[in-house]
């Protein structure tokens, strides 16, 4: 696990403005249920970054802010195939039989913009890599491509008052009235036998100035920073 940096002076990193068309974030709290998460989790962020890099995994160090100008919803059609091999797809589908085709409403999120903020060294290697990726850059499902719309060097000090705007905050950061608590996954094992959840506070509608705790603040906007938890391989 990356050790959160020290938050004496300040904390260099750097910013990544990121931008997605579209993109959907299946809640796992709901299985057999396509429920879309309001934010992208932490995994899904660092899944992205390591398509980046090229590396199987990118558990850096991260704040993020983020928020959808709409909602809606797909129509989409699965060609589910049976682990036993019977009724194999041909041209990416499958007999009519029972159980055969299964259609399902996803919903989405329209317009997600997401900053990041990732403590130095990893930020600017991320954000050259980003620049020149690996692996194309998505958020969501195969489809929903990720653009990237600037990365910054800043200076993160820390702050007992700013803007919560849409960041994400750790339980307990600040008293916002119209925040609600989210559970993301923060990290999931390459076999994905194995994932690790956290809470944090969310508000669809941005909170104004006010008292927070344990953040950090780029110019007027509250940012709080958090490690990926560790994933025991054993």
């Amino acid at each position: 696990m990356t050790a959160l940096p020290e938050r004496a002076l300040g904390i260099e990193a750097t910013r990544v403005e990121l931008f997605a068309p579209v993109a959907s974030f299946r809640d796992p709290m709901f299985p057999g249920l396509t429920r879309c998460l309001p934010v992208p989790p932490p995994s899904a962020l660092r899944g992205m970054l390591a398509a980046a890099t090229g590396r199987a995994e990118e558990p850096v160090v991260l704040g993020y802010t983020a928020h959808a100008a709409g909602t809606g919803v797909d129509t989409e059609t699965y060609h589910p195939i049976a682990a036993g091999g019977v009724n194999p797809a041909a041209g990416g589908r499958v007999r009519a039989i029972k159980n055969g085709t299964t259609v399902k409403d996803r919903p989405f999120l329209a317009h997600l913009t997401v900053t990041l903020w990732i403590p130095e060294p990893d930020g600017h290697r991320i954000a050259a890599a980003l620049r020149r990726p690996v692996w194309a850059l998505r958020l969501g499902r195969s489809q929903d491509l990720m653009f990237v719309r600037s990365d910054s060097a800043v200076l993160l000090r820390p702050t007992d008052e700013a803007i919560v705007g849409h960041a994400l905050a750790p339980p307990g950061g600040h008293d916002a009235a119209t925040a609600v608590t989210v559970r993301l996954a923060e990290t999931i094992h390459a076999d994905r036998m194995i994932t690790r959840y956290g809470d944090y506070l969310w508000c669809a509608e941005p909170a104004a100035r006010m008292p927070v705790r344990h953040a950090l603040h780029d110019g007027d906007q509250a940012v709080w920073l958090r490690p990926a938890p560790h994933v025991d391989r054993r």
